[in-house]
């Protein structure tokens, strides 16, 4: 067994040891009240996320910038931004892992900074990267989690078996987590995040670094999910496709939320067709651009792009006029990727390319890699 991965699994989220004996205490009313009442809460006009002027400050650096947001109970919310935006601070704060500089924010009805242990027994969170033990079954890592819940017991077997046949493993249960596949391995994560029956799950990247097909299985489970347990989800990506899955969501860059909507609002808002065109001299086509049409262009994914109402009556004169030959186009109605351009000024691709440069660029970071 790895004994020193349950340990940091442990620590990490419950914090304090004194966490675990509350939570055996209070789970039993918290389960009763979640599974035995079938409901999120008896007042269904409530927040389930409810954040008020919310800032972090990290000395000089504000990560977050006193932001104003409400999540209804029983929503999919997405939470889009690249590296540095400050969408994962936002998320610490809402799990209590990171104290609030000021402002306020309530996590099914409880205050973050006041009762973190409450809102930790009444979330579930699903990390980016895997926190499973490879060398425990598929049912044992529930059954640890259920024991650090506070489960109690007698729902413990028939609540593994109910989340297992959800996710498709339940011919699994007995097999080592370390011989699963990517996929069986994320379906087994929101499995695990589910089993306590949380008020709201957080996904961080639940599909990261899966192929298309396995991704849109994951999608599938997690709406099947949701639908039988009514549970608000909370979740980061930066796969556009994927944030069409949501009720809203909320752009945020810079430590602000520069745009909040459901995806076909904020598109509407775009109200151009995107064009790309590949040239010989992309910085003489956005010239080019600027000059003969009035239109302000920039290089996105190694292709000149602009915005322009009726964009294929558009095309023929592009041709006729630009002045330089042109190797390719595509016109596209506008996408989320064009909402995130318009408010961020970048692809949420290019902004997540950028972000890991800086990254690596860091003296710290060079310095693991040797």
């Amino acid at each position: 067994m790895n004994h020193n991965k349950i340990l940091r699994c442990v620590y990490a989220w419950a914090g304090e040891n004194k966490l675990l004996t509350r939570c055996r205490i209070q789970s039993m009313a918290h389960f009763d009240r979640v599974v035995g009442a079938g409901s999120l809460d008896a007042d269904s006009t409530a927040s389930a996320i409810s954040i008020r002027a919310l800032s972090k400050n990290y000395g000089p650096v504000e990560a977050v910038r006193s932001i104003d947001l409400d999540v209804s109970q029983g929503e999919t919310f997405g939470f889009l931004g690249p590296n540095g935006a400050g969408k994962s601070t936002t998320i610490g704060m809402l799990c209590t892992l990171v104290k609030p500089t000021s402002g306020s924010a309530r996590v099914a009805g409880l205050d973050v900074v006041d009762d973190r242990d409450g809102v930790r027994r009444s979330i579930g969170l699903v990390f980016q990267d895997s926190t499973l033990d490879g060398y425990l079954s598929a049912e044992m890592n529930l059954r640890l989690h259920a024991e650090l819940y506070g489960m109690p017991r007698n729902r413990v077997a028939p609540r593994i078996q109910e989340m297992l046949e959800m996710v498709g493993l339940w011919d699994r249960r007995k097999s080592r987590v370390n011989t699963f596949s990517g996929g069986m391995k994320r379906r087994l994560e929101i499995a695990r995040g589910l089993m306590h029956s949380p008020l709201v799950l957080f996904l961080d990247e639940p599909t990261v670094g899966l192929d298309p097909q396995t991704r849109s299985s994951i999608w599938a489970y997690i709406k099947e999910l949701q639908q039988r347990e009514g549970t608000t989800i909370f979740m980061t990506t930066h796969y556009m496709d994927e944030a069409e899955f949501c009720d809203r969501i909320a752009i945020m860059d810079h430590g602000t939320i520069v745009a909040l909507g459901t995806p076909d609002n904020l598109k509407s808002e775009v109200g151009k067709d995107r064009v790309q065109i590949a040239t010989g001299d992309d910085a003489r086509a956005v010239e080019q651009l600027r000059a003969v049409f009035g239109i302000e262009g920039r290089v996105v994914e190694e292709r000149v792009t602009f915005s322009v109402a009726g964009g294929e009556s558009f095309v023929p004169r592009l041709f006729a006029e630009l002045g330089l030959p042109i190797m390719s186009v595509s016109v596209a109605k506008p996408t989320l990727d064009d909402v995130f351009m318009m408010h961020t000024g970048t692809t949420i691709r290019d902004a997540e390319a950028s972000a890991t440069e800086r990254l690596r660029a860091n003296p710290m970071w060079q310095g693991r890699s040797r």
